[in-house]
């Protein structure tokens, strides 16, 4: 028993530590691109408002269908010494005002109309979030991909300049080449300086777009990945006309103007009140009959237009503007997006076609003719200069590459703006 004891003992050690290690390397592990949505998303305040605000709109809608408060009306009447002396005739009233039947509807309409755009404000300030966490992440891996380029290039300058060196000591080539060649690694490695100080400041970023301490390790996936939009335009187009909350906020508003028209025209129709009123006489001679000093009243009433040319008309014609407004505002913002998508998709697609002609061609080919050039400097088939400017064209080729990759996942992030939703799931 001791014996088995012990064994349980140590197989529970075994696993909380193997657990610990788990949660170790989870925590060391880099964040990708969907977990720091995620966490933006969960941290940022101005999404809390917005959800909030969308709460707050849901809680107005029963009030709309509610009835009005009664009114309980006390009075006491004709009393000889002051207002609250013994009176002769004391009056209890009970009033309850209704609007036509239908109105409330109407105005449920609207309230529920005005939490769907408060909803859509929430998915809005989502995604413009998610397109903020994107940009500053992207910005971060580019800046990063910058220092390693510029760190390569480092490493050729240095290798150049152990090649002028070699070559100077034998009286192969003039001073100037050596000279040259420190120079140019110099300034490359002050540039590397920059590009570090960069970094650095894209993760400050980073960390302030996920509401984290300034001075906080940032683990995340530094790879630069590229994936085509493999898309038709066409599609693109109808998707933003679907999911863009601004296209939806503004049909919304079509309807809530529609709605508020018909309302308008409902104030042609009367309100009623209803009322039911006890009269106590106490002095019987004030009273109806001596015998019957007690009675009922019934109250019925409505109220009459009679004003309509300046109140009832404007308010119609009104109403009648704003949902033309709104017609033309929903128009516009649906010729806009499909500008914009186009646009967008046209210029991503040039980017990301740059992009993998600098990754797939013409880098390979700029390296390669660097060694041809490196080898033809040693044995004294070209000058310094031929030199420099092949090793500038290898690296300015790759930071080009970059360049485009840049352009594309901005492209891409603003694509998906525009559209109102993640172009990947």
């Amino acid at each position: 028993m001791p014996t088995i004891k012990t064994g349980g003992a140590l197989m529970l050690a075994i696993a909380a530590i193997a657990l610990a290690a788990s949660l170790a390397r989870a925590a060391d592990a880099p964040l990708s691109e969907s977990q720091l949505v995620e966490i933006a998303i969960e941290a940022n305040p101005q999404v809390k408002s917005a959800r909030y605000r969308w709460d707050s709109t849901v809680h107005s809608i029963k009030q709309t269908v509610a009835p009005n408060d009664p009114v309980f009306t006390y009075t006491n009447s004709d009393s000889p010494k002051n207002p609250l002396g013994r009176a002769s005739l004391r009056e209890f009233n009970f009033t309850e005002t209704f609007q036509f039947p239908g109105k409330a509807l109407h105005q449920r309409d609207q309230a529920e109309f005005a939490a769907e755009i408060a909803h859509l404000i929430l998915a809005a300030t989502v995604r413009d979030v998610r397109a903020a966490t994107e940009t500053g992440y992207f910005q971060l891996v580019l800046d990063q991909a910058l220092s390693d380029v510029n760190a390569e290039n480092v490493q050729n300058l240095d290798q150049v300049v152990r090649v002028t060196e070699t070559a100077y000591s034998g009286s192969a080539v003039p001073q100037t080449d050596v000279i040259s060649a420190e120079f140019n690694l110099a300034v490359a490695r002050q540039l590397q300086r920059q590009y570090l100080t960069a970094v650095q400041n894209d993760e400050t970023a980073l960390n302030l777009q996920l509401y984290r301490p300034v001075g906080e390790p940032l683990v995340v996936d530094r790879t630069l990945k590229l994936e085509a939009l493999n898309y038709p335009l066409d599609a693109l187009t109808d998707r933003a006309y679907t999911v863009r909350q601004e296209i939806l906020e503004a049909a919304l508003a079509e309807r809530n103007a529609n709605t508020a028209l018909y309302l308008a025209k409902m104030e042609y129709l009367p309100d009623f009140t209803a009322g039911v009123q006890y009269d106590d006489y106490l002095v019987p001679s004030f009273a109806p009959k001596p015998s019957q000093t007690r009675d009922w009243v019934g109250i019925v009433g409505f109220n009459l237009p009679v004003f309509f040319w300046l109140r009832q008309d404007e308010d119609v014609a009104r109403a009648k503007a704003n949902l033309a407004a709104a017609r033309s505002d929903q128009a516009l913002i649906k010729i806009q997006t499909a500008a914009a998508v186009a646009t967008l998709y046209r210029s991503a697609q040039y980017a990301y076609e740059t992009a993998i002609l600098y990754r797939d061609s013409l880098i390979p080919l700029a390296r390669q003719n660097f060694r041809v050039a490196l080898t033809a400097y040693q044995s004294g088939k070209i000058d310094f200069v031929t030199l420099s400017t092949v090793l500038q064209s290898e690296y300015a080729a790759r930071v080009n590459y970059l360049q485009a990759a840049n352009q594309f996942l901005a492209g891409e992030v603003s694509l998906e703006q525009a559209i109102g939703a993640p172009l990947r799931q």
